[in-house]
């Protein structure tokens, strides 16, 4: 698929959504702001080369289905919404090695002002076995 020595990464940073996942009940009910991060290796040579967009990867394309998906989504962990995404951005681009770092920004957690996130990644094995 891709030569190891020649992938580039594409980093799509803070991508701002409202989603219903946790485990609340209000949670899934009203919803709350994530922040997601996500990366994609790929060979990016003739892309560069030519400035072909087809030889590279629509990242708008991306963005809008987790944008949708965001609207869809009704569940009880960032861990399985994490998988969805990772499921809908693999529809779209195939087997290539991937990131997501998914970010509750304000857990309903007493007295706790942080945010909670989650880094899964995908296809890795590809970037190994170059």
């Amino acid at each position: 698929m891709n030569s190891k020595k020649n992938l580039s990464a594409i980093h799509i940073k803070n991508i701002n959504i409202w989603a219903h996942v946790g485990v609340l009940e209000k949670e899934r009910l009203h919803g709350q702001s994530y922040l997601i991060d996500i990366s994609f290796w790929l060979d990016l040579e003739e892309s560069s080369r030519l400035d072909e967009l087809n030889k590279s990867l629509d990242y708008s394309v991306a963005i809008k289905a987790i944008q949708k998906l965001s609207f869809e989504i009704n569940c009880l962990t960032i861990e399985f919404f994490s998988d969805q995404i990772l499921n809908t951005l693999e529809s779209l681009y195939g087997s290539i090695p991937m990131m997501l770092v998914l970010q509750k920004c304000s857990p309903p957690i007493a007295g706790y002002t942080g945010s909670v996130s989650i880094e899964k990644k995908r296809n890795f094995s590809i970037l190994l076995n170059n």
